[in-house]
């Protein structure tokens, strides 16, 4: 899976736009950790004691009415991890919502960032311990809780499953802000389909929320001032949950710091050249201002060992703006 990011401040070669996929980008008003996970690799031994489910300390009372809050940690690609704070939702709105991907530091700790601020994830003796790098940034893990809760503490690592009866089921979520405009960005399962809720704050004409069905789950979100017009984008990238792993953009842009509205996002299936060989497992990531696409080639549908890299600029249109391919490249 994929998933604030560093931004990558020079890019003079193809080959350290690859590198972006599995690096950071450094920024200041927005940062968010991108992972885009490899096709094959070997998983590193140590991480197969992060992976799996941590508690609060109250989830051993949760049939007593206690709230609970969990962290799920999954592989999010090389040196990569999936970061899921949920809370119990059965009796009421959920406490916590919090979604990163963190970039290994060392053996035992990985980081992310929040509008600027690392945020630490230490394992230790089956603990998941989350904190801000600095005491003074501790505020910026209040946030995506309620009622004066931090993500910020202790949780033990707990075998099997998080109770499904009650913890939050939203799939994804995350807040991006930049230029003084934000969005939430949610998604979820209901009667068996997939949506995603975008809703903007700080435009100046409408804030209103965006609900989509989309095919897939979402795997991360990014924002960017993609045609550097004082007024931010945002991306949203998902991935199909079949063996392909089909990949698809849906981006919104804030018009003027007016309003939002769709960017159209062409796929590959239509373009007779680019079409050929591809048979998904598509990563996403904004390198500077451009969207970058990559995907592995396939020959009668075996992996060539080849990946195909592609980069769209954002461009206006006659009834919106859309994505076109500025440049190709295969290695």
């Amino acid at each position: 899976m994929f998933i604030e990011k560093m931004r990558i401040k020079e890019l003079a070669v193809v080959g350290l736009i690859v590198l972006s996929f599995t690096g950071c980008k450094n920024g200041t008003e927005k940062s968010e950790s991108t992972a885009l996970e490899a096709e094959t690799r070997e998983e590193p031994e140590q991480s197969l004691n992060i992976y799996g489910n941590y508690v609060s300390e109250d989830y051993d009372k949760r049939n007593e009415g206690y709230d609970w809050v969990s962290v799920a940690v999954s592989d999010a690609g090389p040196d990569k991890l999936n970061i899921r704070v949920r809370s119990r939702a059965d009796r009421k709105k959920p406490t916590c919502t919090f979604d990163a991907i963190a970039t290994k530091l060392n053996d035992t700790s990985y980081f992310s960032y929040l509008s600027g601020k690392k945020i630490l994830y230490t394992f230790e003796n089956n603990t998941i311990i989350i904190q801000p790098e600095k005491k003074e940034d501790e505020g910026e893990l209040f946030f995506y809780c309620s009622g004066g809760a931090s993500v910020a503490g202790t949780y033990k690592k707990i075998a099997g499953t998080i109770d499904d009866t009650q913890v939050d089921k939203t799939l994804f979520s995350k807040v991006l802000n930049l230029q003084g405009i934000g969005f939430n960005i949610s998604s979820i399962k209901e009667d068996g389909k997939n949506t995603l809720t975008v809703m903007p704050f700080g435009l100046e004409i409408s804030n209103s929320a965006v609900t989509i069905e989309i095919s897939g789950v979402v795997t991360n979100a990014e924002i960017e001032d993609l045609n550097s017009d004082g007024s931010p984008e945002v991306l949203v990238y998902t991935q199909t949950e079949d063996e392909g792993k089909y990949g698809n953009v849906y981006g919104f842009t804030t018009n003027f710091k007016k309003s939002m509205s769709f960017i159209y996002f062409p796929p590959i299936t239509e373009n007779a050249d680019l079409k050929q060989g591809y048979h998904g497992h598509d990563e996403f990531a904004i390198v500077e201002t451009s969207l970058v696409q990559r995907f592995p080639i396939y020959e009668n549908g075996t992996a060539t060992g080849k990946m195909r890299q592609i980069s769209y600029t954002l461009k206006d249109g006659e009834a919106t703006r859309s994505f076109k391919v500025d440049n190709v490249t295969e290695y």
